[in-house]
């Protein structure tokens, strides 16, 4: 079924899948292990369409995906609903990977990443995953200045729950147990209810650990 959406031209059900599916692969084998091959065979797609809808090859699919893959995680990250508090969000950032974890027996990890470690400086998917991670991180400054955080701070507690969140899916992966996940989840909570609380003027004893 084709749907025509303005401004972006002709896109499929297939082709959403496709996107799909690449994140999904990525996520578990990273770029050089995933070929077209693998796609074609977990989404179902025609042999004949993946060159169709991705005439730049493996190298646009996976840049597709890993857009896709961006913007999804950036609305968990970031809490984009209006009100949601940064706390909240990145309590809630952490408890849906660790579901992720469980549901795909710890084979499940993040593409951004996985795509990181395979591609070198100067090819054009490092730029894609500089990008997502430049993004994830300034939603989450911008969340936290606007709990009161001082520009440093904001910026400083951003990159360590992207750095934290990552390593922490590592480690769970690699020992294929929760325990050190959760460990970093709930220190990385209580610093940042204990610096936003710091920041809003509350007593240090209202950070409950």
């Amino acid at each position: 079924m084709a749907v025509i959406v303005k401004g972006t031209g002709m896109t499929t059900d297939t082709r959403d899948k496709m996107v799909r599916t690449a994140a999904l692969l990525l996520a578990e084998r990273g770029y050089a292990a995933t070929s077209f091959q693998d796609v074609i065979a977990r989404s179902g797609a025609p042999r004949g369409s993946i060159y169709h809808h991705f005439p730049g090859g493996k190298e646009q699919l996976a840049a597709e995906a890993l857009r896709w893959y961006a913007g999804r995680n950036r609305v968990q990250v970031g809490g984009d609903a209006p009100g949601g508090r940064a706390l909240d969000a990145v309590a809630g950032y952490f408890a849906a990977m660790a579901s992720w974890l469980r549901k795909t027996d710890f084979k499940g990890g993040c593409p951004i990443a996985g795509v990181a470690l395979d591609v070198g400086p100067d090819e054009p998917l490092h730029a894609v995953v500089a990008a997502a991670f430049a993004d994830w991180r300034g939603v989450l400054e911008h969340a936290f200045q606007a709990e009161g955080c001082a520009p440093g701070t904001a910026r400083a507690l951003g990159a360590l729950v992207i750095a934290a969140a990552e390593g922490a899916l590592l480690l769970a992966r690699a020992e294929r147990d929760l325990t050190a996940y959760q460990d970093v989840a709930a220190e990385v909570l209580w610093h940042l209810r204990t610096t936003l609380a710091a920041a809003a003027g509350e007593p240090a004893a209202s950070a409950v650990r």
